[in-house]
C-alpha cells in the first residue's frame, strides 16, 4: 500500500514538474486568488469590490430593478450556497435572505450582514428599522471596515493588499464627510424637500438636517395625497427653497407637479440603493454618487 502511494505522489511531483510548476507555486497561487464573494445589491458589490479589486463579484440584484421586490431564483441560490462569502444587508426588503440561509443551513461564518455593524434607527411611523445604513457616510466607513476584517480572516494572504485598499476607499469617504460638514455649517437653511421617497434618514441625522417629503422611507406609495402635494408646495414658497430632490430610478412626475407651482429646481440624490447599467458597466462606486450628492446639498441649502 505504502509504495502505491509513493507512486501516486510522485506522479503528481511530475506531472507539476512537467507543467513547469511546482507544489509551492500551487499552494501560493491559492493563497492569492480572492474568495468568492456574492453580495444582495449594489453597495455590498461596490465595498467588496473597493477592498479586493475584484470585478468578478456576483451582484444578484440587477442594475436598475427595483430592490425592495426582488426574489432569488433557484441560480442564485446555489450561488449563494457556494459562495466563500455572502454579504447582504439585512431588513425587511432582504427577508428572503433569512429563509435562504435557513433552509440550506448555510454557516454564519461565511455570511456577512451589513446591519450589524451600525447603530440602526426605526423607520418613521413603522415598526421595522430603516435599512438604508450607507447613507450616512460614517456608517459606510464601518461596513467596509467590517468587510475588509471579515476577508483578511478568511485569506491571510492578503492582509497588506485589502487593508490598503479599504483604508485608501474610506479616507476618501471621510474627506467626502468632512466638506459635508463644511456645507451643512454654513448654509443658509438646513432644510431638504423631498418630493419622492426618503432613504436619507441616517444622512441627515448625521449632519443635523430637517428634511419634509412625499412619502415616508421607502414606502411603496406611488401617489402622494393632494394634501401632501399642497403643504410642500407651501413649504417651498414660504422658505424659498430653490431645489426639491428625487432619488435615482424613480419617476420625477412629483417633483415637476412641485417645480411648475414653485419655480424650484429639480436634481437628484442618489441613495445607491441601485445603479443603472450604463453607470455599473462604467464602474461607478458608492464614493462617486457621494460626490455627486455634494453638489447638489450645497445647491439646495444655499
Amino acid at each position: 500500500m505504502k509504495a502505491k502511494k509513493d507512486l501516486a505522489v510522485l506522479a503528481l511531483v511530475a506531472l507539476v514538474a512537467g507543467c513547469g510548476l511546482t507544489i509551492a507555486t500551487i499552494i501560493n497561487r491559492n493563497k492569492n486568488e480572492h474568495p468568492k464573494i456574492v453580495v444582495s445589491n449594489f453597495v455590498a458589490y461596490d465595498f467588496a469590490r473597493e477592498i479586493t479589486g475584484d470585478k468578478d463579484i456576483k451582484m444578484l440584484i440587477k442594475p436598475a430593478t427595483e430592490t425592495h421586490d426582488f426574489e432569488p431564483s433557484p441560480q442564485d441560490i446555489v450561488d449563494i450556497t457556494d459562495a466563500d462569502f455572502f454579504i447582504y444587508n439585512g431588513g425587511e426588503s432582504e427577508r428572503w435572505v433569512e429563509n435562504i440561509l435557513q433552509d440550506n443551513n448555510i454557516s454564519e461564518n461565511k455570511t456577512i450582514r451589513m446591519m450589524d455593524f451600525v447603530e440602526l434607527k426605526q423607520e418613521d411611523g413603522e415598526d421595522e428599522y430603516d435599512e438604508h445604513i450607507w447613507t450616512n457616510p460614517l456608517n459606510a466607513v464601518r461596513i467596509i471596515n467590517a468587510i475588509r476584517d471579515h476577508l483578511i480572516a478568511k485569506n491571510s494572504g492578503k492582509v497588506n493588499e485589502y487593508a490598503e485598499n479599504a483604508d485608501n476607499y474610506t479616507s476618501r469617504i471621510m474627506q467626502d464627510d468632512q466638506k459635508i460638514r463644511d456645507i451643512v455649517k454654513t448654509a443658509k437653511r438646513k432644510e431638504l424637500i423631498f418630493a419622492d421617497r426618503f432613504p436619507f434618514r441616517y444622512f441627515v441625522d448625521e449632519y443635523g438636517l430637517d428634511y419634509s417629503a412625499a412619502f415616508p422611507g421607502c414606502s411603496e406609495q406611488t401617489e402622494a395625497s393632494s394634501q401632501t402635494i399642497t403643504e410642500l408646495i407651501e413649504k417651498v414658497k414660504a422658505n424659498n427653497i430653490p431645489v426639491i430632490l428625487k432619488i435615482e430610478l424613480t419617476s420625477d412626475a412629483l417633483a415637476k407637479t412641485i417645480a411648475s407651482e414653485t419655480g424650484a429646481e429639480i436634481r437628484t440624490m442618489n441613495a445607491a440603493h441601485n445603479v443603472s447599467q450604463a453607470d455599473f458597466d462604467a464602474g461607478k462606486s458608492y464614493a462617486d454618487y457621494l460626490e455627486q450628492n455634494i453638489v447638489v446639498l450645497e445647491e439646495a441649502l444655499n
